[in-house]
């Protein structure tokens, strides 16, 4: 047992297939030469002396009372391949030092031991479990070359101790490694060892008798020139004895003839003869060709009588035929068979594996004919399970089970690889592209010898069933205008718009699915969740069929310069909008029910695993033409929906939908655009009320909504046909900033995430002026304005580690509103009073923002919600007079919202955090990362695999997927197994180099 010390023992990751050695050690029996007498030198009697009659020594050796030649082939096996027999396999000690009754590792209980363990609380009934719990040791992986096949009794008394769960000793249970010449086992002072070490020079014979080659191989003998002995071993097989012929190399680099080893590793298991490691018939190679130039040029005696010839091992074979040939010659004679090569062809026979794929076939020829033969008599023809079956045979027969398992499960239908959908799920979430994931499968595949991931045509299969365009569906009554057609996939963006004579093409690439067909692809994303939804709320299901409401939130946004910087030449900016949505809700009213019950609610409303890419367009969102001609088809489709309802099967039985869509996935600037609206510098000041900017200023808290689409659309039509005959102040006055025909109906609502980083750059705006006092100097120059910026990013670089922005973003914005920082800041404010009041303003807010930033405030944070109204108003009184220097006659957009509206928001719609365009924003940087790693260069083409590889990447099923792999890698990396040490020192000799 090779290692530093007296013994080691061999890694787990060594190991051939498992076999029961009695019945391997019958296979062994089988062989002929087994049969044989013993040599006269030996008897049964000197072999038990030499033994010292210890039984335990090979617990797993059954006796053979017939004596002869098999009998002590056994005992020789056992102790000079196998020497681990005689120790335990938890502890290491010899089994024959310790007191007591030895135990089967692999074993079931006996009843004694299974009566005191159940009175304990355990209910194992095989010792393999028991081990693994008391000695944190899984011994089903164990290899019988390697393994010791029993433990001793002091190891037992442990396990009963411990009730069968725990261990209360300090036992080190070794790690087993291959057997090697410097074993202690081995060494002289073995008794065991020393008595059998006569009986060494019998394993030529056994091995001769177990490959048959010695008419077919050449002897060392017959080498003409006194050459060195390690030059000679270099070319002699290690099985045989004999000069090697079709050699083959083994892992391990060492050398044997092709039909010595396979008929080796089939009698006495798939390792090397050498030097014991793994060594199947399939791991073998050719060996390199220079060695084969001088293997076949070695000088050989001609062994004819008056030839004397020095002949090369290369043409030793013809050279033998032409002395066969001559007159006078017995051609019958077997004089020179002893001497001719396997190969009866002109070039040595190759092995079936290393042929080409023809060469395979015709070789197989005749082989296949006789199998379709029978296949087409006895099994219907199928010549697949025919094949299969006897591979498996074959495999089962060779002790190759781990294999053969693989080959059943292949022929079950179950297999050893991921599915389809897995790969998927793998290559969507860690943004492979096709050709990364190809060399990715090709690689595994070569290196395992197994097909773990799937071929990529497989994945396009499972692509089809996720992507829009596959399920089959009805609408009735059927949509207006949008044709009845279900396996609709990517389409041009602007087709369904109708051009008029007076506008001009819109220069613009755009790839979108249809909007219907992408609401039942989501829709049948979440067939699971909205079933179990059924099942949870106690629904029956036959009853559940109409009456379904599905809320949509829509979500629009520009996604600024998406060009890439290559370096050459002035950065030409690409901007981007894309149009997305979330499938918010499901619920459904029975027939004889008076109330909706919810049966699906997103968790997670705004991340960006839950917002579906609808469109994507290469166009700047302040292009109002072009952003009107691209969405127009999807205003249409959306209008068209909200008419109708949807029939589609779920749980195998045809239901009903109807549609209800709030966009409210907008900022300012895009909700102004779609509603026709004045741009954010307008007098007024708010998209849900009418309200002046020094109105709003004057009258903090006290406003409601009062702007919808239906009024917007009403004040268009007075702005454009203007039927007082007003002037243009008058007239805007009246339409209150209305001046382009809304397009898209949006929800009035307050956009949370822009909330946020909105009333965070009021903030740092305020943070400057208090640190350089404006209330006390109200007109400072522009140099003075700068010094105190920079002194207010240098501290907070300094203290809060947050680096100066150029344009605020959330992150910055969730730093900055903080206590944290304010406290930061308030280093740099001279006066104590307006510190106070800085840090009484940031405490006012940061009572406020839970509200508007809840998903569901009424649950989250019912105090903040009730005390919403009394804190706004303190927070508006605090800026009309502390900060009346900044706030004197004007109010910023967000600050009028968040004092004015949120209240009435989250009465009418339960929630603003839920409703937010977070997860839209989120997944705009999702652009730029699959624009990278996985689309083609074609602007039309890019645009299409952008947006089916994002609409994968927001499936729920293939998200399911990963977050079982995440659950099980946790769980791994949380399992530590504790260290053992040893005890007993008395009973357990000194092992060393574990």
């Amino acid at each position: 047992c090779e290692t530093d010390g007296p013994r080691s023992f061999m890694p787990a990751e060594l190991q051939h297939p498992h076999s029961k050695y009695s019945q391997w050690k019958f296979k062994l029996f089988r062989v002929k030469s087994m049969e044989k007498a013993p040599l006269p030198s030996e008897t049964q009697t000197e072999i038990g002396a030499s033994l010292g009659n210890s039984p335990p020594t090979a617990p797993n050796i059954e006796a053979d009372h017939g004596g002869g030649l098999a009998s002590m082939m056994t005992l020789f096996f056992v102790v000079v391949f196998f020497p681990c027999r005689c120790l335990c396999r938890i502890c290491g000690m010899v089994l024959r030092k310790v007191k007591g009754p030895v135990h089967d590792v692999h074993g079931d209980l006996d009843d004694a031991s299974k009566c005191v363990l159940r009175k304990m609380g355990c209910k194992f009934t095989s010792w393999p479990d028991i081990l693994l719990k008391v000695f944190k040791v899984d011994v089903t992986e164990d290899a019988e070359s390697i393994h010791p096949l029993s433990f001793c009794h002091r190891c037992w008394l442990a396990a009963i101790r411990g009730g069968g769960v725990c261990s209360f000793t300090r036992t080190k249970v070794p790690e087993w490694k291959p057997h090697a010449s410097h074993c202690y086992l081995c060494s002289p002072k073995n008794p065991v060892l020393r008595a059998w070490k006569k009986n060494v020079i019998q394993r030529e014979q056994w091995v001769k008798n177990i490959t048959h080659c010695q008419n077919d191989h050449l002897n060392t003998k017959l080498i003409a020139e006194k050459l060195p002995a390690d030059f000679i071993i270099s070319f002699t097989c290690l099985v045989c004895d004999h000069l090697l012929c079709d050699p083959v190399q083994s892992p391990c680099g060492h050398l044997f003839c092709r039909s010595c080893i396979i008929k080796f590793t089939h009698v006495l298991g798939p390792h090397c003869p050498s030097c014991n490691l793994s060594c199947a018939p399939d791991d073998l190679t050719p060996p390199a060709k220079t060695f084969l130039s001088t293997l076949y040029s070695l000088p050989l005696l001609c062994p004819c009588e008056g030839c004397g010839e020095h002949v090369q091992l290369g043409l030793f074979k013809a050279h033998c035929l032409n002395h066969e040939l001559e007159p006078g010659t017995n051609k019958h004679s077997s004089h020179f068979q002893s001497y001719l090569l396997t190969n009866k062809g002109g070039r040595p026979r190759q092995h079936l594996l290393s042929l080409t794929r023809r060469a395979q076939k015709h070789r197989l020829k005749d082989l296949k004919s006789q199998v379709k033969v029978f296949a087409d008599k006895e099994e219907g023809g199928d010549l697949k399970s025919v094949c299969l079956t006897l591979f498996l045979l074959a495999l089962r027969s060779g002790n190759e089970h781990r294999q053969a398992d693989e080959l059943e499960a292949m022929m079950q239908g179950r297999g050893f690889g991921l599915s389809p959908a897995v790969c998927l799920a793998i290559r969507v979430n860690t943004f492979l592209s096709c050709s990364q994931y190809h060399k990715m499968y090709r690689t595994v595949k070569a290196t395992s010898g197994r097909q773990i991931f799937q071929p990529l045509h497989t994945l396009r299969a499972a692509e089809k069933e996720l992507l829009p365009g596959f399920h089959q569906f009805e609408w009735q009554p059927a949509l207006k205008n949008v044709s009845a057609s279900y396996n609709v996939g990517i389409i041009n963006g602007l087709s369904g718009w109708t051009s008029s004579l007076d506008d001009s093409p819109a220069d613009t690439i755009t790839r979108r699915f249809r909007y219907d067909v992408a609401l039942v692809a989501a829709l049948k994303d979440l067939e699971e969740d909205i079933m179990e939804g059924l099942r949870d709320t106690g629904m029956e299901d036959s009853a559940c069929t109409l009456g379904f409401r599905v809320m949509i939130k829509e979500c629009c946004d520009g996604m600024g310069d998406v060009s890439e910087k290559h370096g050459g030449g002035p950065a030409v900016p690409e901007k981007a909008v894309r149009f997305s949505f979330t499938v918010m809700s499901v619920s459904i009213q029975a027939e004889d029910e008076q109330e909706e019950v919810t049966i699906f609610t997103e968790p997670k409303p705004n991340s960006e695993l839950s917002c579906k890419p609808l469109c994507l367009m290469f166009v700047d969102e302040s292009d109002h033409e072009t952003l009107t001609a691209v969405l127009g088809p999807i205003v249409a489709e959306r209008n068209a929906m909200k008419e109708s309802r949807l029939i589609l099967s779920m749980g195998g039985m045809p239901r009903s939908f109807r549609f209800h869509f709030r966009g409210t996935g907008y900022d300012e600037k895009m909700v102004r655009e779609m509603e026709g609206l004045e741009a954010s510098g307008s007098t007024y000041v708010c998209t849900l009320c009418d309200s002046s900017r020094a109105e709003a200023a004057q009258n903090m808290v006290l406003h409601s909504i009062t702007r919808s689409h239906d009024e917007n659309l009403e004040r268009y039509e007075i702005w454009r046909s203007n039927p007082f005959s007003e002037s243009a102040d008058e007239l805007r006055d009246r339409v209150k900033g209305v001046s382009a025909k809304p397009f898209l109906e949006t929800q009035p609502t307050l956009d949370a995430l822009h909330c946020d980083i909105g009333n965070a750059t009021e903030f740092y705006k305020i943070f400057q002026d208090e640190i350089g006092e404006v209330f006390k100097n109200p007109n400072p120059s522009r140099e003075e304005r700068r010094s105190w910026r920079a002194a207010l990013d240098k501290q907070l670089r300094k203290k809060m580690k947050l680096k100066p922005v150029m344009r605020m973003n959330g992150n910055f914005a969730r730093r900055l509103m903080t206590m944290e920082a304010t406290e930061v800041v308030c280093e740099l404010v001279p006066s104590e009073e307006r510190r106070e009041v800085l840090r009484e303003l940031m405490r006012l807010y940061l009572q406020m923002k839970p509200v508007w930033r809840a998903t569901c405030p009424a649950k989250e944070c019912p105090d903040q919600l009730c005390r919403y109204s009394f804190n706004s108003q303190r927070f508006a009184d605090l800026l009309s007079a502390t900060f009346k220097y900044r706030y004197n006659g004007k109010i910023t957009n967000y600050l009028h919202k968040t004092l004015a509206h949120v209240p009435e928001i989250i009465e009418r719609d339960g929630s603003i955090g839920a409703w937010a365009s977070e997860g839209n924003e989120s997944a705009n940087k999702l652009f730029r990362r699959f624009r990278k790693m996985n689309a083609r260069q074609s602007k039309a083409f890019e645009l299409e695999d952008v947006l089916k590889h994002h609409w994968l990447y927001t499936s729920k099923y293939l998200q399911k997927f990963m977050e079982a792999h995440k659950d099980s890698a946790k769980a791994f990396q949380a399992t530590i197994d504790p260290e053992e040490v040893q005890d007993d020192e008395d009973l357990t000799p000194e092992i060393t180099g574990f």
